[in-house]
């Protein structure tokens, strides 16, 4: 493979990625913690769009197992995020010949 060609393909690259980053930044994706008693929605980019409470939960002598709660769901959705993200930068670059442990975005 000649540099030229190469080069191209990697500015093409850097493109599709950009292209691909701004998609996942505005998919939703959701994450549950405590049997799906509280639910958290949140954007590829990391915004939270929404939080479900069971009323059970809501006991003001026992706060900190709520707390606890929203942090397990916020991060059940970022790893989430996390994945469809990768998954999506797997497929992308599934056609691109790279030379072996040369990565992208550089």
């Amino acid at each position: 493979m000649n540099i030229a060609k190469m080069m191209k393909q990697a500015t093409q690259m850097q493109q599709k990625a950009a292209e691909m980053q701004a998609k996942i930044a505005q998919q939703e994706v959701s994450g549950q913690s405590g049997a799906g008693m509280v639910k958290v929605v949140m954007t590829g980019g990391g915004e939270m769009r929404q939080v479900k409470i069971d009323p059970s939960l809501v006991v003001p002598s026992d706060v900190e197992v709520l707390e606890d709660l929203i942090v397990a769901a916020c991060n059940d959705a970022r790893g989430k995020a996390e994945e469809a993200r990768n998954k999506a930068m797997q497929e992308m670059m599934g056609g691109l010949n790279l030379p072996p442990g040369m990565k992208l975005p550089f």
